[in-house]
């Protein structure tokens, strides 16, 4: 199965516990590896992939530099005053 943006949205990414974050970084970038292959050789149908892939792995590492700062969950602006 394809890692694609519609099951890695930042809502649904800050769910995740930190090892599914890494198991779907791994995946995403197997993923990339596969296309960037496939676009060297010359097989590659759909070049839009590529680029949902990079922002895919982006938004990942996004979320867990959030975890790691603990910010960026959902309802903790302004709960504290």
């Amino acid at each position: 199965m394809a890692v694609g943006s519609k099951d890695l949205k930042p809502d649904n990414l800050r769910t995740f516990d930190e090892e599914r974050l890494l198991e779907e970084l791994r995946k995403a970038k197997e993923e990339l590896f596969n296309l960037r292959f496939q676009s060297a050789t010359g097989q590659l149908e759909n070049h839009g992939r590529l680029r949902a892939v990079r922002r895919d792995i982006a938004r990942i590492y996004t979320i867990m530099r959030e975890n790691e700062l603990g910010i960026g969950t959902p309802g903790s602006e302004g709960s504290d005053q």
